[in-house]
């Protein structure tokens, strides 16, 4: 029998039943984190205590955690940002990286294609006065159609969207630190400077990793740039957008509104932030959908079973 001890700090994995029955399948000797509680790098040495391996979500996976973990051998991650992973320290500790890029792409685009129709046709925030205040005002916003988007990062998710918007007519602006001009040219889309984007574009939405070239990308500088009609959409991560320069971008409606999906810290403690009447928030659920969950659990498992020859 396989007595490989394996962790699994993320909440949603360990409460979805099939990636539990899967796993343990494989690894019977599996410890889930059933309190549901956030395990941060204070306790996460305690929790991979004599791991083998690992299945994480968003935990800090620092060189400090590994030092203290001389029995784990492999990171499996459920999910696709590795912003959390200290890579280097990984290659130092001799600790293998289980990873799969754009398995949860099309629940992520889809809700920043959802956030555009939300913002643009007011569908958010009519629901909320409505059933709030009883407010029968009519107000229908506008049409997606033939607005001009910036999108932000062209890589899985960025593409996936990209697909979902050809029928709208929308005039798409892209940007991306890879040099991709046939796919803009074949898609008809118009590759722009970062500066020109915030000038010019309806709607914004950002797709890129989070890392020191994108890491508070939006500052109150930027927002100024920023058509007062304007939305931002921010589906990737928390850090790319100053949450403080945001908050009073909308507090002085110097954009029309936002919709976000993530936050500097999680779970978001900013309430002041979240009860703005121009901002639409989501509890990171971009990529919670069913098919998306299914696929980084499965593809954890994969890895921890390629790497244990199982």
């Amino acid at each position: 029998m396989n007595n490989k001890k394996i962790v699994v700090t993320s909440r949603s994995f360990s409460a979805h039943p099939k990636l539990r029955e899967e796993l343990l399948v494989l690894f019977p000797n599996t410890k889930f984190n059933d309190q549901g509680t956030i395990v941060g790098e204070k306790n996460l040495v305690e929790f991979f205590s004599g791991a083998d391996g690992a299945v994480v979500a968003l935990d800090p996976i620092t060189l400090n955690v590994l030092n203290q973990c001389p029995d784990l051998k492999i990171i499996s991650k459920f999910g696709v940002g590795m912003d959390n992973v200290d890579i280097e320290a990984c290659k130092i500790k001799d600790v293998s990286i289980g990873w799969t890029g754009g398995l949860n792409r099309r629940g992520v685009a889809e809700m920043a294609l959802c956030y555009m129709i939300g913002l643009s046709r007011h569908i958010f925030f009519s629901a909320r006065d409505l059933r709030c205040s009883n407010s029968w005002i009519k107000e229908g916003g506008q049409d997606l159609s033939e607005k001009t988007i910036g999108i932000i990062g062209v890589g899985y998710v960025g593409k996936e969207l990209i697909g979902l918007l050809r029928g709208f007519g929308c005039k798409i602006l892209v940007n991306d630190i890879i040099e991709q001009k046939d796919y803009y040219k074949e898609n008809e889309l118009v590759e722009t400077e970062k500066e020109e984007i915030f000038k010019v574009a309806d709607i914004i939405s950002v797709h890129t990793p989070l890392d020191s070239s994108t890491e508070k990308m939006f500052t109150e500088s930027i927002f100024s740039l920023m058509k007062q009609s304007s939305f931002l959409i921010n589906v990737a991560r928390g850090g790319i957008v100053d949450q403080l320069a945001l908050k009073t971008a909308l507090m002085e409606n110097n954009i029309a509104g936002a919709a976000i999906d993530v936050y500097e810290i999680e779970p978001c403690n900013d309430f002041e932030l979240l009860k703005l009447p121009n901002l639409y928030c989501t509890p990171h659920t971009g990529g919670s959908s069913e098919q998306s969950m299914l696929a980084m659990g499965r593809s954890a498992i994969n890895h921890l079973k390629k790497y244990f020859e199982l």
